[in-house]
């Protein structure tokens, strides 16, 4: 293909570039996650934290070129895709999406916090620090361009290469003459940063391919190399690339089955609703709140985000009185909650974090702190319960505006570290990575936190709907 020479180039460059209250408790029967022994399920659990609180800062602080904002294709007759979405021990939810002419077939991250796809490509691909359990760098599965008769190069004077650089980048088209029609020079490599982790390569037009239907030119990343990515990534945040927005999705929804962190072959849907025009029906069942658009133009990033207003945090029947700065962003953006596949455990900045942990240990003070299991698993605070049969716990409830409250099941906020002695809370702050002053999302919502539950992205009328239900 004429872009290997290229992406050589490009690869090389890139390696030189980076390197208790009684009415709100539970009680619940002790019953360890299995198929992991104390030190591992220790280092998994750190690994976890660490990179929920890497995730929380990168997308608090990163700062990317603006976009625009939005793309939805209005011409799509409505119907209904299913794809089957699976759990992973290295904190993400995959799904498989087919690309080219004739399809191929790969497995992507399901991420709500980001907007490009993007998937491993070419065999000159090269993931550094991608020893995942379950996962062998050397054989991570990519896209072969040269076996798709449908794949182009994105144009430095394409207007989708604007959806990644900005309106200006065409500045940057130095081949081309600026009175000249014609410009072969290409859209700009992209590099993307993922908390921990990050990935760069080339933007490609290519076709999306489902059972019953074919989205052609879709914007896609053809990733030549990537750290800590051990697959491609679905964006399904609400910028003009994402894949909301070139599909033009009504909505899209998803159950996430229980994870006991490892890699499981059960599976469920993940439903993606296309057409035009927008309906007023709800799902029967859900509890919905709207989404809040962040227009804060400190950092365009923000209007990439599903933003709720969250109207307070209830610790049994205690309402930890988180001030109004953290739930509602502010006029430079920063503050507020935002909706997170991408990230494991719920982030909270630090004050709103102790205010949840003091009264969570306040109610549960018939335990006492296991502090060499917070120094091992990254997580804070954890009780030891050796020799309870059961232990009380109390609820957590998140309260949003217009009266949706979710009250999470004990197995979303707080799991064993390796075995039935110690329980740790799964809620994470930047006690493992440190953050500068406060800006960003305050409250990050985590797919962890997100398990057993029926969650609703309602884009035409622009509300989060969730309601309990056992995904399996």
């Amino acid at each position: 293909m004429a872009y290997l020479p290229f992406i050589s180039s490009f690869l090389s460059f890139f390696i030189i570039c980076t390197t208790l209250s009684s009415a709100t408790t539970i009680k619940v029967s002790l019953s360890p996650f299995p198929h992991h022994s104390s030190s591992n399920a220790y280092q998994i659990l750190s690994n976890l934290a660490t990179s929920s609180v890497a995730r929380a800062h990168h997308l608090k602080h990163h700062n990317p070129n603006p976009n625009p904002k939005t793309n939805a294709n209005t011409n799509i007759s409505s119907s209904l895709l299913k794809t089957p979405l699976f759990p992973h021990s290295y904190g993400g939810y995959t799904i498989s999406l087919s690309f080219g002419t004739p399809p191929q077939a790969l497995t992507f991250v399901m991420d709500t916090g980001s907007s490009l796809s993007w998937f491993p490509c070419t065999s000159r691909y090269l993931c550094s620090q991608c020893t995942f359990p379950n996962v062998d760098p050397a054989k991570i599965p990519t896209f072969a361009p040269k076996l798709s008769s449908s794949n182009k190069l994105v144009g430095c004077r394409n207007p989708k290469c604007r959806w990644l650089f900005g309106p200006n980048v065409e500045s940057r088209c130095q081949d081309c003459e600026p009175t000249s029609k014609i410009c072969n020079q290409t859209c700009p490599p992209y590099l993307i940063q993922y908390g921990l982790g990050s990935t760069g390569g080339l933007l490609l037009l290519e076709n999306l391919v489902f059972p019953h239907k074919t989205f052609p030119d879709f914007l896609v990343g053809c990733s030549i190399i990537s750290n800590r990515q051990p697959a491609g990534i679905a964006g399904f945040g609400r910028s003009a690339e994402s894949l909301p927005s070139q599909l033009g999705l009504k909505k899209f929804s998803y159950c996430l089955v229980s994870r006991r962190f490892d890699d499981t072959g059960i599976s469920s849907n993940m439903l993606l609703e296309t057409g035009s025009g927008s309906s007023d029906a709800k799902t029967p069942g859900l509890s919905y709140t709207p989404f809040y658009k962040n227009q804060a133009t400190s950092n365009p990033v923000f209007t990439g985000f599903y933003y709720v207003t969250l109207r307070k945090i209830l610790v049994g029947d205690q309402n930890v009185k988180v001030p109004y700065s953290f739930l509602v962003p502010g006029s430079d953006g920063n503050g507020g909650t935002i909706v997170d596949s991408g990230s494991t455990f719920t982030f909270m900045e630090r004050p709103v974090f102790e205010l949840v942990s003091k009264e969570l240990e306040k109610q549960m003070g018939n335990y006492s702190r296991a502090l060499e299991v917070e120094n091992l698993s990254g997580l804070a605070p954890c009780f030891n319960v050796s020799g309870y049969k059961s232990i009380q716990v109390p609820e957590l409830t998140f309260h949003f505006k217009g009266g949706a409250k979710m009250e999470l099941p004990v197995a979303n906020y707080f799991s064993f570290a390796g075995n039935k002695e110690v329980v740790c809370l799964t809620v994470v702050t930047d006690n493992v990575v440190s953050q500068g002053s406060h800006g960003g999302p305050a409250i990050i919502l985590g797919s962890f936190q997100q398990q057993d539950y029926h969650i609703e992205f309602d884009l035409a009328n622009n509300m989060f709907g969730f309601a309990k239900k056992r995904c399996v």
